[in-house]
């Protein structure tokens, strides 16, 4: 059972809290998305010493010593990331850009109630990523509890998001809670028509979620690397365009048997590479989602950064926001962006911000980060 922060006797609430977030993003739309948490722990009073990462560094430090990252790492430093949650917070963010535990422990010793710290990106630490257990109880000491509320990172076992728990009484922020709950609904009980669009080009992130909503969806519509990689099973040549070679062509082969799977009819190429749907695909998609009561979508249809290829993508979002009496869900960080760009994301009834994480969950697979909370051992 998860420990849901707002559902969790105030009195055990105190101290220093250690928060897991994700500022994985190029723009600050996740870190809005935890303020919530932030000031939930703030008003109880604890202090706060957010634990986070950005890309995937080629540095790894030695935290007894005083290496410095590589030049081409220092852009992936989190040092810009607090002064951009300070300006959202408007309250003082403290950067602490060194691994000396001793060090960082005496500092939030010495600091008042309420004050918030942000260590430098977890990824410079040899063990994050390899969910090393010496590493996650150093990172347990400086705290007296652990929250997880970044669910986008919440499918991979590294240390500050699985191993941690073992160290701590561990609670699911308020961000985390809604995505559990939200796509948890989806999954068990789905208003019909249920109608998921997924398109992107991680097309192998894909396949699970289509086999496990099988029999659950009434419709898949595909663009972009899945509808190639179906298109291309089925038999048409799709030259040059992105799709799934290497894949295990036997299960590709199968889905693309599915009854329920609807592909593009029409497309607009580019020098032998399909781009985007064509007009009479957007009709057809915009029909189908028009008669929804729950969709989901993950993954743009086209090349969204280069017009015309958004015009897919484009008409999507503009169906769902037309249907005003589906549940609708979007994530994953190209789509969401999409849809802040054009302003149309507080249009969705829900926006995660996962993206593998999300099609993990849905998919039926167990969360590294979601079942540690579980077996967390204060529980």
């Amino acid at each position: 059972m998860i420990c849901f922060l707002d559902n969790t006797n105030p009195k055990l609430l105190r101290g220093t809290a250690l928060l897991r977030l994700d500022f994985n993003t190029e723009d600050d739309w996740r870190m809005k998305a935890v303020l919530p948490t932030i000031k939930f722990l703030l008003k109880k009073g604890c202090k706060i010493v957010i634990l986070s990462h950005r890309g995937r560094p080629k540095s790894h430090l030695l935290i007894s010593s005083n290496e410095q990252v590589s030049k081409a790492d220092r852009k992936l430093s989190l040092k810009k990331d607090a002064a951009d949650l300070s300006s959202l917070l408007k309250k003082k963010i403290t950067f602490i850009g060194h691994f000396d535990f001793a060090r960082i422990k005496k500092t939030i010793a010495e600091s008042p109630a309420g004050s918030v710290f942000l260590l430098e990106n977890l990824r410079f630490i040899k063990g994050e990523e390899e969910n090393d257990p010496k590493l996650a109880r150093q990172l347990a000491s400086l705290g007296d509890l652990y929250v997880n509320d970044a669910f986008a990172v919440s499918h991979r076992a590294n240390a500050s998001v699985a191993a941690i728990t073992k160290f701590l009484p561990s609670y699911a922020g308020l961000e985390l809670e809604a995505e559990v709950e939200h796509l948890s609904a989806i999954m068990a009980r789905p208003a019909r028509p249920f109608v998921m669009v997924i398109g992107g080009a991680k097309v192998a992130d894909k396949l699970g979620v289509l086999r496990y909503f099988r029999k659950k969806a009434d419709c898949f519509l595909l663009g972009g690397g899945p509808a190639n990689t179906v298109l291309a099973a089925r038999g048409m040549d799709v030259k040059r365009s992105l799709y799934d070679k290497n894949g295990d062509q036997a299960a590709i082969k199968e889905i693309a048997k599915y009854q329920n799977l609807v592909t593009p009819v029409d497309y607009l190429w580019q020098k032998d590479m399909i781009l985007d749907i064509g007009p009479k695909t957007r009709a057809l998609f915009a029909k189908k989602i028009g008669m929804a009561r729950t969709i989901l979508w993950s993954g743009p249809l086209g090349l969204i950064d280069t017009k015309p290829y958004d015009r897919g993508s484009h008409s999507i979002a503009a169906a769902v926001t037309k249907n005003r009496k589906a549940l609708s869900v979007a994530g994953g960080g190209e789509t969401v962006m999409f849809l802040k760009r054009i302003h149309l994301d507080k249009k969705f009834t829900f926006i995660s911000t996962g993206g593998g994480a999300m099609l993990d969950f849905l998919a039926g697979e167990k969360l590294p980060g979601i079942e540690a909370l579980k077996k967390s051992s204060h529980l």
